[in-house]
């Protein structure tokens, strides 16, 4: 075996041992995070949401200021676009501000809009695999999705909350199982000889 060969097994081990580092790594941190979704998902999906609702806060403040500062520092600007600017960048500071003095509130909201969004999204998709039943080869399967679809979307809209939590406990199972997949395909990357 020459010396290249030799550096090129090396280096195959070397990256080889890498890749079971980074999957088992990734399948130990979803089977921790889905394992405490699952332990308390209302809990953990407000922390969520607040992580989201500051998010949400921080770009209305960074928007105000920077509607504010164009306002300021703009040397072309006429003095109707600069008074819409300082209009818009005050709105958007005092919105931020609101938020952030109200994340568990906003945390709620954007959590019950989300679910109905989505509850929306939901229905119009049945209605789509119902106008889609004609022109498919198998007609059931299409109806029995745009009736699961709809009926979902509905859960969804009418219980928004609720149904918000089923899902975060959804994405928490399915984070324990595709965690524990990972850990197992970690340990089963060969490594070159």
């Amino acid at each position: 075996m020459t010396e290249q060969e030799t550096t090129i097994i090396v280096d195959d081990r070397k990256a080889v041992d890498v890749v079971r580092t980074l999957m088992g790594v990734g399948g130990l941190v979803a089977l921790v995070v889905g394992v405490l979704i699952l332990v308390n998902p209302v809990a953990s999906g407000a922390v969520m949401m607040k992580f989201v609702a500051i998010l949400f806060a921080v770009y209305m403040v960074v928007a105000g200021l920077v509607y504010i500062g164009t306002m300021i520092f703009s040397k072309t600007m006429g003095a109707w676009h600069r008074v819409g600017n300082a209009v818009l960048g005050l709105l958007y500071l005092i919105a931020g501000i609101i938020v952030f003095g109200n994340l568990g509130t906003t945390a709620a909201v954007l959590t019950a809009v989300l679910s109905v969004f989505i509850g929306i999204l939901w229905i119009i998709e049945g209605i789509l695999a119902f106008a889609s039943v004609k022109d498919a080869p198998k007609k059931v399967w299409g109806i029995i999705y745009g009736i699961i679809s709809i009926i979902a979307g509905l859960v969804l809209i009418i219980t928004p909350l609720v149904a918000a939590v089923t899902l975060w406990m959804l994405i928490g199972a399915s984070m324990v199982v595709m965690g524990i997949v990972q850990i197992v395909r970690a340990f089963s990357v060969k490594v070159p000889k």
